[in-house]
Order: structure tokens, then sequence, then C-alpha cells
């Protein structure tokens, strides 16, 4: 019995981890165009930019027009790289953090939202250098022949600032906010309304009620966790003067933002971030719970 236990839990553990990495490339493929966009809105600097975007059409055509169809690539490959055991990281540990959780007094609801907090948390220590060159390269309109290799920015950047908080590690404590109130209303919505909506017995309607319920989940966490995303663009992407940085930390970025730009600003490329994480969200959910399903059933 107790030879068979260690076994159980490995495999358990291995299908969260592949299923968990499987969701993650999936909604990376799909979805990171609007990524591109999305950070390009949050490093201009009000309509005094020269280079600002009039809207999200303007950034689309202009990106398309000046760099090509690959621009809206631009950093992808460190996010791939990063995807499989960023998004294992993401699900196994949130996995863990509910056992651990469930022999606590909190309530479920409440348990699951704090699993997903703890499991943003860890999420982002393990991605914050990827996002580092990602930003740094998508910030770069260049035409895509002419910006240098993922591996090349890295080097760069370790050259030049080292791997703490000013170099492959800057913008951690933006990083943490972002994933941490991000995984805390994901999953804790996600799962507490799913478990509160009866289930279909049509395959194509219950795939439709998962698929909007992690739509919504995937907007509403997009709406609240967006004043941390800008932060940390602001700080990983270039500073407004090269060789002075101006912006240092979180709380101290979204202030600086909100005194110079107005509280809009801190939603700055709201709407790709929805159109990219409120589907995008609900297709790493549903691949991640089909994968699941299928190694459980197969493996």
């Amino acid at each position: 019995m107790t030879a068979k236990k260690p076994q159980s839990m490995l495999r358990e553990a291995s299908h969260q981890i592949i299923a968990g990495g499987s969701a993650g490339l999936v909604e990376i493929c799909l979805m990171h165009p609007l990524d591109v966009v999305k950070t390009r809105f949050q490093i201009q600097r009000g309509t005094s930019d020269p280079t600002s975007y009039k809207s999200l059409g303007d950034c689309f055509r202009t990106v398309f027009r000046n760099e090509g169809i690959f621009g809206f690539y631009k950093g992808i490959l460190p996010p791939i790289v990063a995807e499989t055991p960023k998004r294992a990281v993401k699900f196994f540990t949130f996995e863990q953090y509910k056992k651990v959780l469930n022999l606590t007094p909190l309530s479920p609801g409440v348990a699951l939202s704090v699993a997903g907090l703890g499991a943003g948390l860890t999420e982002a220590v393990v991605v914050n250098p990827f996002e580092v060159v990602k930003v740094s390269l998508q910030a770069n309109r260049d035409s895509f022949k002419e910006q240098p290799s993922s591996f090349a920015q890295a080097r760069r950047i370790i050259n030049s600032d080292g791997f703490g908080l000013k170099g492959l590690n800057k913008g951690l404590t933006s990083t943490l906010g972002r994933h941490g109130v991000f995984n805390m209303i994901y999953f804790g919505f996600y799962f507490n309304v799913k478990d509160a909506i009866p289930t279909n017995p049509n395959p194509t309607l219950e795939f439709m009620r998962k698929f909007t319920i992690g739509l919504v989940s995937g907007t509403i966490s997009s709406c609240v966790n967006i004043p941390f995303d800008v932060a940390k663009s602001r700080i990983q992407g270039p500073q407004p003067v090269p060789g002075e940085i101006k912006y240092r930390t979180c709380f101290q970025t979204m202030g600086l933002v909100y005194r110079e730009e107005g509280y809009l600003a801190l939603y700055k490329g709201l709407v790709p971030k929805i159109m990219r994480l409120g589907p995008g969200g609900a297709v790493m959910l549903l691949v991640y719970e089909y994968v699941s399903g299928w190694l459980q059933r197969n493996w």
C-alpha cells in the first residue's frame, strides 16, 4: 500500500504539470499579438509621445505597416519558453495550495481564492525574468528582422544590469501584484461560479457553460489587476530619458502615472488585455480541464 501512494501522487502531479503546460502553450500561441498591442499602449506616455497610437485600430495598422505580420509576434519566444513551466507551476501549485487550505477553517470559496493568490505569487517569481526580456523586445519598434534575438536581449540585460532588481528581475513587485491579484480572482470566481451553476448533459452546452464562466473570470481579473500591469510595463520597458530611471517601484510608478497622466492612464491597454485574457483565460482553463481529464482516463 505504501509503495503505491507515492506513485499515485507522482502521476497526479504529472497530470497537473502536463495539463497546465499544454494550457499555457495553446493560449500564448493564439493570443500573443494582443499582448504586443497591450504593451505598446501601456508604455506610451500620453498624447505628447510622438510615437503615440491614436486607437486600437491605428496600433494594429501601424505595427503591420511598419513591422510586418511578424511584428505582432515580437517577444514570443520568452513566453513560449516560459509558458510550459509557468502554467505548469500555476496549476500545480494551485492544486497543492488548495489541498493544504482545505485543512484550514477557511470556507471552500475563500480557500479557492487564497490558493489562486498563492499560485499567482509563485508563478510571478518564475516568469518575471522572461517578462523583462519580452517587454524590452515588444517595445522595440524596428522591423522584425532588425531586432535582436531573445537570447541576445537577455545577455544584453544581464551584462548591463545583472540578475537583480535592476536587471533581469526588474519590476518583480509589480509582477507579483499582477499575477497574485489576477489569479486570486481568476480561480476563485471560476470554480465558485462553475460549482454554483448546474452542469449540462449536452456536451456543446456544457463546453459553452465553462467557456462563458472562464471568459467572465478572465475579464474581471484583467480589469482589477491592470494598474499593476501598467506599472510593470513602465518599469520593465524603456525609460523616457535614456540613462535616467524614472519608474522604480510598483506603487511609486502607479502614483507617478496617476499624477502626470490621470487615473485612466492606469488602465491603458485594457481593451487588448481583455481581448486577450478574456477568451485566453477561458481557453486555458478548458484546455487544462480537458487535457487533465484525458490524462486521468488514459494514463
